[in-house]
């Protein structure tokens, strides 16, 4: 299990859009509740069938949310940037986790109780609308990737996640390599193929000069072309 972290962090900052709708009172809760862990490379946040007890934030790194398939075969499900909220969507359900989650890189998680977060709701109208603002683009985003990962080919399913990666991490200093890198297995989990799909794939584009590749570094050459292969699958 990740470590609590030493850092002293500014909760009206991180937590700006939280904040805001929250009282005084609610605030100085929050404060006294919250713990932050630090979660090494490859460490396990969550895993599925445990039982839900924090609203999480991601403060820094990257976590990825993915489930076990057939044959012991992981979806990444979404990939989850900072400040973004997670883990608090089988609480109101009243389940278990139905997915697992890890730490991508080195990450800092905001962790405070969703018992709290519930009393907080039950009393605070805007605290409320704003779970279900969140809850209802997670939803519209889940419905979107379920028709793109079924019905896109091989090609666009890639050049999609390539899009997703781009523009939830954003470009390195040379505004063309994306800030985040992947094993070609992540790579492929994340666009629903097999591996040697991702590779092949992967391959056809550097020979198309849409993309170059450094290891695990991806360079985009032609963003207009990645979109249009995106766009009709």
């Amino acid at each position: 299990m990740g470590r609590k972290a030493k850092e002293i962090i500014d909760l009206s900052s991180t937590l700006a859009d939280i904040w805001r709708v929250l009282s005084e009172e609610e605030r100085e809760q929050i404060k006294k509740n919250a713990r932050f862990v630090h979660y090494k490379k490859n460490e396990t946040i969550y895993i599925e069938e445990e039982q839900p007890l924090d609203l999480m934030c991601l403060l820094k790194g990257k976590v990825k949310i993915y489930k076990s398939g057939v044959g012991g075969r992981t979806q990444i499900i979404r990939m989850i940037r900072p400040i973004q909220y997670f883990g608090y969507r089988a609480f109101f359900a009243r389940e278990p986790y139905v997915t697992a989650a890890s730490a991508f890189e080195s990450s800092t998680v905001c962790l405070i109780s969703m018992e709290l977060i519930e009393n907080m709701l039950r009393k605070n109208g805007n605290l409320a609308l704003f779970f279900i603002q969140m809850l209802s683009c997670d939803l519209g985003v889940a419905d979107n990737r379920v028709v793109n990962l079924t019905q896109k080919h091989v090609r666009g399913r890639l050049a999609e996640s390539l899009i997703f990666l781009k523009e939830s991490y954003g470009l390195e200093e040379d505004g063309a390599t994306i800030n985040i890198y992947l094993a070609r297995e992540d790579l492929a989990n994340l666009s629903n193929m097999t591996t040697a799909n991702a590779i092949r794939t992967l391959a056809n584009f550097v020979n198309e000069r849409i993309i170059s590749l450094d290891g695990r570094k991806i360079k985009i050459i032609d963003e207009d072309k990645l979109l249009k292969i995106s766009k009709i699958g």
